[in-house]
């Protein structure tokens, strides 16, 4: 359960070593092969979480509205989401605002796997090294990290066990599982439904996805669901609102 962004990419299978619970392939792309999918998108990670996470979830204006904001993330992954959400949150949030950011992460990565990862954008720098500094050894159960206005918490374990267990309500979610086709647990109408039921009224929803039965199951769940362009030239991405009509 972690990011990913294209539900059709085959691997490169050049890959170039292992680590952990990932490979490193060409270019130092993370890949799982737990799930046989690439971590991010292979058109630009950092461009994707802005252009369907960010951007789906017309965040850049939430953010500079000010306030409390909960995100939760179904696949923190390299934690790329969570390092550009606060670097885009860091520059236009005004005083006295917070984020929380509520992930969830079957395979938590380790420590220099995420900061390998994150490495690839200067522009995360002061995120990267922040989250790999405070990142456990060890990572399981419930990982909090405060960073003074902004808290992260990874749950970590499957995310339907893990989000029955916790009471929150995000007013935003990214939904970045591995592809639907290799990841169908993470797409499910069970979660999706969980997932509704940690949503605050007219909450939102962003994913890269636009598979059919994904978005009849955020229907189901009670989301008005719409399509809208894609990252990168991929034409349709899936977007949506709690309790819309």
């Amino acid at each position: 359960m972690t990011s990913n962004s294209s539900e059709s990419d085959e691997p490169d299978r050049r890959a170039r070593e292992t680590d952990g619970a990932l490979i490193w392939h060409e270019g130092d792309m993370p890949y799982s092969p737990v799930f046989g999918d690439f971590f991010y998108s292979q058109a630009g990670g950092r461009s994707e979480a802005a252009h369907v996470f960010i951007g789906g979830n017309d965040l850049v204006e939430r953010f500079a509205a000010g306030g409390d904001l909960t995100i939760g993330e179904l696949g923190f992954g390299t934690g790329l989401n969570f390092a550009e959400t606060w670097r885009q949150w860091k520059s236009l949030a005004p005083a006295g605002a917070r984020l929380s950011f509520q992930s969830f992460e079957l395979l938590p990565l380790a420590r220099d796997a995420i900061g390998r990862a994150l490495a690839a954008w200067p522009e995360l720098d002061a995120e990267r090294m922040a989250l790999a500094s405070a990142w456990p050894d060890e990572p399981s159960g419930r990982v909090r990290i405060d960073f003074g206005r902004v808290e992260l918490v990874v749950h970590c374990g499957a995310a339907i066990d893990r989000l029955r267990d916790v009471k929150f309500s995000a007013d935003a979610w990214f939904l970045d599982g591995f592809s639907p086709a290799r990841n169908p647990e993470m797409w499910s109408a069970e979660l999706m439904a969980e997932m509704a039921r940690h949503t605050a009224p007219g909450g939102t929803f962003a994913t890269y996805s636009a598979a059919g039965w994904v978005r009849r199951n955020l229907q189901a769940a009670g989301f008005a669901v719409s399509k809208v362009a894609g990252h990168a030239g991929k034409r349709d991405m899936s977007r949506g609102v709690l309790g819309s009509s």
